[in-house]
C-alpha cells in the first residue's frame, strides 16, 4: 500500500465534492485526505485528493475519477515533480513557564504563535507532511488541546503541464 496525491481541476458546480467522495465510497477506495478551493478561475476548482491503495487500486482511481462528468483535468502528483504543503494548526494549555519553551521550539519550525490567552496558545504551521510529524513529536510533553490539520494540497513544478481552458 501507498499513498498518491491527485490534483483535480473540475467545474465550480454544488456537488461536485459530494459525486467525487461518492465515487471513492461506492468503490470503496480510501481517502487520506482532501482538500478543495478556489482557482484564479471562478469556473473552476482545485481539488488535491491523497488517496491509499496498491498500484492496481490507484490506477483505477485516476481512470475512475477522470470518467466523472465535472472533472475537466486530473494530475498525478509525484514526489520531487510536485510541491505539497499542509497546514496545522495546535493549541496547547500552556502556563507562563511553559511558554517559553514552546515559543523556542516554534521558532526552531517556523511555526506561528497565532494566539495566546492566560493558559493556552495556538501555533499555525505549514510545511510538508514530515516537517508538521516531526514538530507533534516535539510537543509530545505538553498538553494539546485540540489540533486541526487541513489535508494535503500541492502543484506540480513548473508551467509544462498547466491547464488552460
Amino acid at each position: 500500500m501507498r499513498s498518491q496525491v491527485f490534483s483535480l481541476l473540475v467545474d465550480n458546480n454544488p456537488g461536485v465534492l459530494s459525486r467525487i467522495a461518492g465515487l471513492f465510497s461506492r468503490r470503496g477506495y480510501s481517502i487520506d485526505s482532501i482538500t478543495a478551493g478556489a482557482t484564479t478561475d471562478t469556473r473552476f476548482t482545485r481539488l488535491t485528493v491523497v488517496a491509499s491503495g496498491d498500484e492496481l487500486i490507484l490506477s483505477q482511481i485516476e481512470k475512475q475519477v477522470r470518467k466523472l462528468e465535472d472533472v475537466v483535468d486530473i494530475k498525478v502528483l509525484k514526489d520531487g515533480e510536485s510541491v505539497y504543503r499542509e497546514l496545522i494548526m495546535i493549541k496547547l494549555r500552556a502556563n507562563a513557564a511553559q511558554r517559553g519553551e514552546i515559543i523556542s521550539v516554534a521558532d526552531i519550525f517556523r511555526a506561528k504563535i497565532v494566539d495566546v490567552e492566560e493558559d493556552s496558545l495556538i501555533i499555525e504551521l505549514t510545511g510538508t507532511q514530515s516537517k508538521l510529524e516531526a514538530f507533534l513529536n516535539l510537543l509530545q510533553g505538553y498538553e494539546i488541546l485540540e489540533l486541526a490539520r487541513t489535508g494535503i494540497t500541492g502543484l506540480s513544478r513548473g508551467s509544462k503541464d498547466v491547464a488552460y481552458f
